[in-house]
């Protein structure tokens, strides 16, 4: 099988994106499922700004809704078809209205979709998301539904332009699809195998991801340190954490997810030894037994998984550790979830994803003997919450009284506005709400604040200032771009260039896939 392309994907100008009168059509993507999918609406978002669409206000109803389907849990249908309904009932009232439905529930249902849901327009899999445009163009021209689900990658997704949702932080791939035999997951039949980047491709995006204001980045892969199985290199992941620690203005690298499997010395070293990784790992273990690791097809156990957080924290004494666990797998016993119990104490993790399993059909687990009770699966996820919500706030606590420096966000906290904190991220991942006191500046999304934690909570830290002292701020290249693209939104002037990036143009708004050529470096 030929490797997808990595030539960076034009999307043309397309007619539907206009009415008759020439008005540009407005679009909106929801997106339902993991950092993959949210990124892949990126890219969704990318291409039909590229054929000249335009995104539709808060509180608008679009003439276009793209939903991107998530797979993974059983309920993921019952969520995709409950929205269909509803939207069936604004396309009945909305003229000309399009609705598409792409991403994994789509590639795995295919044209049960439009049985189900016939006033769907266009149906799309995960390979082929750079065809939205020119389907949507075709179902208008037909006004007939459109399926096209290809069985293989022809292209990378990310050589599709991208609207990227954050100035100051990215999402880059560095492959796509997945080697390992879970039994309980779809998603490798879904995504297909594992496909590696190029490096040079991958840095390259990292650096125009810079370009635009981008200080933080987070790589993307089902399995992130089996990257350069493909072309040979084992020890490929470590190297690429190195390298891209070395690109000027990159101040933040995070990644996810890898497998314990997988998960090497190498790596580590890497992690500990490059200033711009961050101390925080995600690190899924599924479970803590080594009969349902063995049953899920899961090559490590129990013992190997917490030698790997032993040697993390050896080397990054800091490190904030998070995981996946699942609760009731087919067949687990009491003794069982002791385990996952037992392991879950000794792991400390900061928090823990915690999901009931639900069967998957066309997955190995869904056919398997013993499945257990709902009644006693969700007695142990009660169980299993309260024990990681108390050991993530003993956790947190050991922050109290440490300076932190959070990186300022523009949409994390809910109740900012009626509890005059802003919000942002610790170095660790931690959400982090601050006060800003009464004739302190006002930090912008993208910069950076010193704060000193004060109060601890499960899920967040607090950063209030009893003595009213002013903010610390540190105005940053990412903070830069984001007044920019602020300026250029609502139509104000841009100053004339700025002292920290000598630039005077706005952020790009559709980013045209990965540069294959970059001058000067």
């Amino acid at each position: 099988m030929s490797s997808p392309s990595a030539t960076p994907t034009l999307i043309a100008p397309s007619p539907a994106a206009n009415d008759v009168d020439g008005r540009a059509r407005t679009y909106e993507v929801r997106t339902f499922g993991c950092q993959m999918n949210v990124h892949d609406s990126e890219r969704l978002s990318g291409s039909l700004e590229s054929a000249g669409y335009v995104r539709a206000e808060a509180g608008e109803e679009a003439d276009v809704v793209v939903i991107n389907t998530c797979a993974v849990r059983d309920n993921a249908a019952g969520k995709l078809y409950g929205t269909l309904g509803h939207l069936k009932s604004r396309k009945d009232k909305h003229d000309g209205m399009q609705i598409a439905v792409g991403g994994c529930l789509a590639q795995m249902d295919k044209d049960t979709v439009q049985q189900k849901a016939p006033w769907v327009d266009v149906v799309f899999g995960t390979h082929n998301m750079g065809s939205l445009p020119s389907l949507l163009e075709r179902a208008r021209h037909n006004g007939e539904a459109e399926l096209e689900i290809l069985e293989s990658l022809e292209i990378f997704p990310s050589t599709l332009p991208t609207k990227r949702d954050s100035i100051y932080s990215g999402w880059v791939s560095i492959s796509v699809g997945c080697n390992n035999t879970c039994t309980f997951c779809i998603v490798p039949s879904l995504r297909g195998k594992e496909k590696d980047r190029r490096p040079g491709d991958i840095l390259n995006e990292i650096r125009l991801l810079v370009d635009d204001g981008a200080m933080e980045v987070t790589l993307l892969g089902q399995n992130v340190n089996s990257y350069g199985v493909e072309f040979g290199d084992r020890q490929a992941f470590g190297k690429l954490l190195r390298a891209a620690g070395d690109i000027p203005g990159l101040e933040r690298i995070r990644f996810t997810s890898p497998h314990p499997a997988a998960f090497t010395d190498d790596v580590i070293d890497a992690m500990a030894e490059t200033p711009a990784v961050m101390p925080q790992l995600h690190m899924p273990l599924q479970s803590g037994s080594d009969r349902i690791l063995k049953a899920m097809r899961r090559s490590y156990r129990s013992e190997r998984f917490l030698g790997i957080l032993d040697r993390v924290r050896a080397k990054m004494p800091d490190a904030a550790i998070t995981t996946d666990i699942i609760v009731g797998f087919p067949g687990e016993t009491d003794e069982d979830f002791e385990d996952t119990m037992r392991v879950v104490e000794q792991a400390r993790f900061a928090s823990a994803f915690t999901f009931q399993y639900s069967i998957r059909e066309g997955t190995p687990a869904a056919t398997m003997a013993d499945q257990v009770p709902k009644e006693v699966v969700q007695e142990r996820y009660e169980r299993l919450i309260a024990l990681q919500e108390r050991i993530s706030l003993e956790e947190n606590e050991k922050q109290l009284g440490r300076e932190l420096q959070v990186l300022v966000s523009s949409a994390e906290g809910k109740k900012d506005a009626e509890t005059h904190r802003l919000t942002g991220r610790a170095e660790d991942n931690r959400l982090v709400h601050f006060e800003v006191p009464p004739g302190s500046e006002v930090p912008r999304p993208g910069d950076v604040v010193s704060v000193t934690v004060t109060h601890a909570a499960p899920f967040h830290l607090l950063a209030d200032a009893p003595d009213g002292a002013a903010l610390r701020i540190r105005r940053t290249r990412s903070g830069d771009a984001w007044d920019r693209a602020q300026a250029e939104s609502c139509a104000v002037p841009t100053p004339a260039g700025d002292a920290s990036t000598g630039s005077a143009g706005a952020p790009r708004a559709v980013s045209l896939g990965l540069p294959t050529l970059r001058l000067g470096v």
